[in-house]
């Protein structure tokens, strides 16, 4: 089980001090991963958690913890496809990939807020030959020479990105999504699924199954599939991941035997860290006895 920690992209303590300061601490402290999160912005009528009021842009928070870093791995679970075109963010996957060297990996989704797909233009129809068409196209110009595609969606015409993904084959990509076709598709044509933050992790085991059932339907092998978990700690409506140190260390231990490959613990759903009138110095506080005593030494 690898065990990742979710950067300060939301609320107060989202700022430069916290972001480097954790980015760094979690690299010291054994952890493998980074992780962010998207969200352009918010309807003024539109009901949403606290955690969505105030978020950074996820791959340039991403690109600031590269900076601080050296060995730990980078992830967004999720860029929104709909919301960008697959060249512009190839070429922000690829650039982050090779200056962090080599370890990047790009969680995609559907989108969900009408504000945003209002603002950004996007059509929400036909959401799974999108999809399809998309990750295609991510990977012929990070793979091809030179690079092509032609969809009813999305058009690469003949041509050269560079520089490339350092990473052989291109940016690992993990594909979102919580209904079983969506799950299917993850392991029919991506290189693993993450949960989203709302996700019910009690029954994790059969969404992993259906992960694994598209990849032996595509004649992939269903064991080199990573399952990535947001961790979303001490919510008061799930007995999962919360409590003491040692039953959270125990919840994370089941999900493994659930067939869960990463957890990463997300504090920006935490109230006490990342609520939008928090005290940050309180909020970072919170978040650094936390991810020490979570350290994953014993758990890889």
């Amino acid at each position: 089980m690898r065990i990742g920690f979710g950067l300060p992209v939301s609320g107060t303590w989202a700022t430069p001090g916290p972001l480097g300061r954790v980015a760094a601490a979690a690299q010291e402290n054994g952890y493998d991963s980074l992780w962010s999160f998207q969200r352009l912005l918010v309807g003024a009528d539109q009901q949403v958690d606290p955690v969505y009021r105030g978020v950074l842009d996820p791959l340039v928070a991403l690109a600031y913890a590269a900076a601080r870093t050296e060995t730990i791995r980078l992830g967004v679970a999720v860029v929104n496809m709909p919301f960008v075109s697959p060249a512009h963010l190839a070429k922000q996957a690829a650039t982050l990939d090779v200056l962090s060297g080599g370890r990047f990996d790009l969680g995609l989704g559907t989108g969900w807020s009408e504000a945003e797909f209002a603002a950004t233009g996007a059509q929400g129809d036909k959401r799974a030959a999108r999809t399809r068409e998309y990750v295609a196209a991510l990977r012929t110009l990070w793979r091809d020479e030179p690079s092509a595609f032609e969809g009813e969606f999305y058009r690469v015409p003949p041509s050269r990105m560079d520089p490339r993904p350092v990473q052989t084959g291109g940016v690992p990509i993990l594909l979102g999504g919580s209904v079983p076709a969506a799950l299917r598709r993850a392991g029919e044509i991506a290189d693993g699924w993450i949960s989203r933050s709302a996700h019910d992790l009690s029954g994790i085991g059969q969404d992993v199954a259906l992960v694994h059932e598209g990849a032996e339907r595509a004649g992939r092998d269903p064991r080199a599939l990573r399952i990535v978990c947001r961790g979303v700690l001490f919510r008061p409506d799930r007995d999962l991941l919360s409590g003491s140190w040692e039953k959270i260390r125990e919840d994370v231990a089941w999900l493994g035997t659930q067939g869960v490959t990463e957890v990463f613990y997300d504090l920006n759903w935490d109230p006490q860290v990342a609520g939008p009138d928090v005290d940050p110095v309180a909020a970072e506080a919170r978040a650094m006895d936390i991810l020490h005593n979570l350290t994953p030494v014993g758990l890889s």
